[in-house]
């Protein structure tokens, strides 16, 4: 962590041999996560020319810090780290910044980020770069996903066989795993940015490799004897101070010793003195097992966080689920933890989860097709502030943008904006959205408000007491106000099937959006800008989870952020927009997206 420190001041000191502008636009205020507080004097800039670290200050809190800036030099007090993020917000383009005073501090001590790289590998560069962005965003636990149906990534020396790409899923990196050395490399990197590795190995289920590999099940007798010798491997090579926590797993899964199970487990993750984490639902854990919530049932979460021991919400969603344009403003609007004032007696926090059930071919996609930076954005604000925006009516639907929470989603937007272009650029798929107000008609039903970009239709008919049977159709207008005439580009999708079981529309025939959705504007029908690559392609009404189908990769023409935007003209003074989307059949994640990119 020092070393990380001492070149970031390096790195300062050569920017500061850049002059500052007299005077800038007062961007300060634009952190993400918000400090609890913060102070600005003056908008005069000045060169960042010194950062001094002051080791004998601390705080009760070890997320809590205290950040002056007066004149270039910076004093920083507690958490040194979540002080340099913060710091490297504020420094712009020329390496100035303001003089402020900030005191910060964090709702939940854990703040997690999972990727799947048991179904998925990744290279340890591609995970470095993940905890670099964890870290900008002070999030503090990277939850390391290691096996899963495919492969067990991790090396193993006493059972090499479960290296072995004889017994992984063809096409699934088959004999990729992470070396102890690669292991401790992760764990030595993600230490000196504040983050603590969390690893898991997904037990007794999710876990075909392993009966491939030995002729009989990881609840089994046998099965039991070859874990314990793996996790005791796994134990020696990497350290207690190295690794505190075991994810178990423990979800997906039916056997008929249950409760034997999880007691055997735990007996074996206490004996080497490691905290276990296990997922609820899932096998029955004791309360000294720290509870991981992801079930997506309404009410089933808030009802399971009164129960057993200590807990971590990843009810918010899965950023491999939603459309990504509404993962982020749902994400924003959650209530972390269920809790409208944090009590972290119980509530530890949560963890934000990005999985790929589908095979990917091009790993550099998987943050892009998933909306990964401006899910963590939000995610990062939510659990380092706690609480939520304001009362909302569906966490899935946007509020009315003149309500609180609709007010507090479009500065949060702004704040994203300004992340987007001066830190992320082509490697962030998002635009704001929020403003958009609709009026939504489901066939003969009255016309009711929804607002947003995006629009889950299901969530609306579910709010508004609608009902509706496996077909249906819902007719949606806005009205955009354009200053003078102009073309604008505006994303356009009628479904967005999750990355985890594909069941969706697909592409589109040729010349025509996915699932014969239609826009209109001015009464001019918007068309698809280009042919399709693949017209009428991986359109499969059903999970395809275990299926062939599970094995072809997204590719960008299926997802309509990632696919080239169309082009609208619009005239001066109001424009109507109108969208038509039909549902065709039952279990079709239902909605549409219209986002004009604007901004």
């Amino acid at each position: 962590m020092k070393r990380f420190i001492l070149i970031f001041i390096l790195l300062l000191q050569l920017i500061g041999l850049i002059s500052c502008r007299e005077q800038i636009t007062n961007t300060s205020t634009a952190l993400i996560p918000e400090p609890k507080e913060f102070q600005q004097i003056g908008t005069r800039y000045h060169k960042l020319k010194e950062v001094v670290i002051d080791s004998i200050t601390s705080f009760a809190n070890p997320d809590e810090y205290r950040l002056v800036i007066r004149k270039g030099k910076a004093l920083v007090s507690g958490n040194a780290v979540w002080a340099q993020s913060t710091l490297s917000q504020l420094t712009d383009d020329q390496g100035c910044v303001p003089n402020v005073e900030i005191h910060d501090w964090a709702a939940y001590p854990f703040r997690g980020f999972m990727h799947d790289t048991g179904r998925n590998y990744q290279t340890i560069n591609m995970l470095k770069a993940t905890l670099d962005l964890m870290a900008f965003y002070k999030l503090n636990y990277f939850h390391w996903h290691l096996t899963d149906y495919p492969a067990w990534r991790i090396e193993c020396k006493v059972y090499p066989q479960l290296n072995d790409p004889q017994y992984q899923r063809k096409g699934r990196d088959e004999g990729k795993f992470y070396t102890y050395d690669e292991i401790r490399e992760l764990i030595a990197y993600a230490r000196e940015r504040g983050i603590t590795v969390v690893p898991e190995i997904d037990m007794p289920g999710h876990s075909t490799y392993f009966k491939d590999a030995f002729g009989f099940t990881m609840d089994s007798k046998e099965g039991r004897e070859v874990l314990e010798k793996c996790l005791e491997e796994f134990f020696r090579e990497i350290p207690k101070s190295d690794c505190p926590y075991i994810h178990i797993g423990s979800d997906e899964v039916w056997i008929e010793d249950r409760e034997g199970f999880m007691q055997w487990i735990e007996n074996v993750i206490e004996s080497h003195d490691r905290q276990a984490i296990a997922w609820d639902p899932g096998l029955p854990a004791s309360d000294h097992v720290i509870r991981q919530i992801w079930n997506e049932a309404a009410g089933s979460n808030a009802a399971a966080t009164t129960k057993g021991g200590k807990y971590l919400d990843s009810f918010v969603g899965y950023l491999n689920y939603y459309d990504p344009m509404l993962f982020t403003s749902r994400c924003f609007l959650h209530t972390a933890a269920a809790q409208a004032v944090p009590d972290t007696t119980k509530a530890l926090g949560g963890i934000l989860c990005l999985w790929n059930d589908v095979r990917v071919d091009k790993k550099e996609n998987i943050a892009l097709h998933n909306g990964m930076i401006n899910g963590m954005m939000a995610f990062a604000e939510r659990f380092w502030n706690g609480g939520n925006a304001g009362e909302v009516e569906n966490e899935n639907l946007l509020p009315d943008p003149s309500t609180e929470a609709g007010q507090k989603l479009a500065a949060f937007e702004e704040k994203m904006v300004l992340h987007r272009d001066r830190f992320h650029k082509d490697k962030m798929r998002w635009a704001p959205n929020a403003q958009i107000r609709w009026k939504v008609k489901i066939d003969e039903h009255e016309s009711l408000a929804a607002y947003g970009g995006v629009v889950d239709l299901d969530a609306f008919c579910q709010t508004k007491h609608i009902s509706v049977g496996d077909t249906a159709l819902a007719t949606a207008q806005t009205v955009i106000t354009a200053e003078r005439d102009m073309d604008v580009e505006a994303w356009i999708g009628f479904c967005v099937p999750a990355r985890s079981n594909r069941n969706g529309y697909g592409i589109g025939q040729q010349g025509r959006w996915e699932g014969n959705g239609q826009c209109f504007v001015n009464g001019e029908e918007i068309l698809p800008p280009k042919p399709w690559d693949e017209p009428g392609a991986y359109d499969y009404h059903f999970n395809t989870w275990g299926k062939p189908e599970e094995e072809q990769p997204f590719t960008d023409e299926q997802l309509y952020w990632m696919r080239q935007p169309a082009r609208i003209h619009l005239n001066k003074g109001d424009n109507l927009v109108e969208i038509r989307a039909p549902k065709t059949y039952k279990g079709l994640r239902w909605s549409f997206s219209f986002i004009p990119l604007m901004n």
